[in-house]
């Protein structure tokens, strides 16, 4: 009999995935588009930088008692995007690989006991997490990226698609966009697993694998090469980026 996997666990191991890809990445690449609009290979991977950096100061700063939000500004964040992605791409590697483990380090210091703590995205802003909820935020954050850096990413370098995504994450994104999902919405049933998904108000049924389906919730187009979900009403819904 199999046991879900730890949250922890699982970012252990998807994080692993990503550093092999990033770390296996032709320098032609790195100017390449990626899957997000605007930016590049260099700007994915320089956001889950930073991204890392920032999560891993913020739990320290729980751990020691004098709590720091995760990024200084929207502004600041943005642009510290910009500057990384135009950096050597030796130092935007190195960064993502400090970045991760860091924040490994950092998750595991966080005890139960300071796991309800709250974390500012940015000062004042309002946006909040608890600090035992990082492992999810990062987890996300790289198995979705992971997907992003895109298909043609190198002769020698094997493209991480929603199709490699474990099944275990599939279910709890699916999960967590349902939930955020009200109105207007539809049924989302996977073919392959069984099982289906409540967005809103009940409405049309939307059909496919349920890699399909977690990609497409987050407001994604199909991946390149895939076919994306069916709606039974011949119309996919509208669904925002979550």
């Amino acid at each position: 009999m199999s046991h879900p996997t730890s949250t922890a666990e699982s970012l252990r191991t998807a994080s692993q995935r990503l550093v092999r890809t990033v770390d296996s990445l032709p320098d032609d690449a790195w100017r390449r588009p990626s899957l997000l609009p605007g930016w590049s290979v260099a700007h994915v991977v320089a956001h889950l930088a930073l991204n890392g950096e920032g999560l891993a100061r913020a739990l320290v700063g729980v751990i020691e008692g004098e709590p720091v939000a995760m990024y200084r500004s929207q502004a600041a964040r943005d642009a510290d995007i910009e500057e990384l992605a135009a950096a050597p791409v030796t130092e935007v590697r190195d960064r993502h690989l400090a970045a991760v483990t860091r924040l490994a380090a950092a998750v595991a210091a966080v005890n139960d006991d300071l796991a309800g703590a709250t974390i500012e995205r940015t000062p004042g802003s309002g946006r909040t997490f608890a600090a035992g909820a990082v492992p999810w935020m990062r987890l996300r954050e790289v198995e979705i990226h992971h997907a992003d850096l895109g298909p043609e990413l190198g002769p020698d370098v094997a493209a991480y698609s929603p199709a490699d995504w474990p099944e275990e994450f599939i279910v709890r994104l699916l999960d967590r966009n349902a939930g955020l999902r009200t109105g207007p919405g539809f049924i989302a049933t996977a073919t392959d697993l069984g099982r289906s998904w409540t967005f809103g108000t009940p409405g049309p049924t939307v059909a496919g694998p349920g890699h399909a389906l977690a990609w497409w919730s987050t407001g994604r187009p199909p991946y390149p090469g895939s076919a994306g979900p069916i709606s039974d009403d011949g119309v996919l819904p509208g669904i925002e980026g979550m």
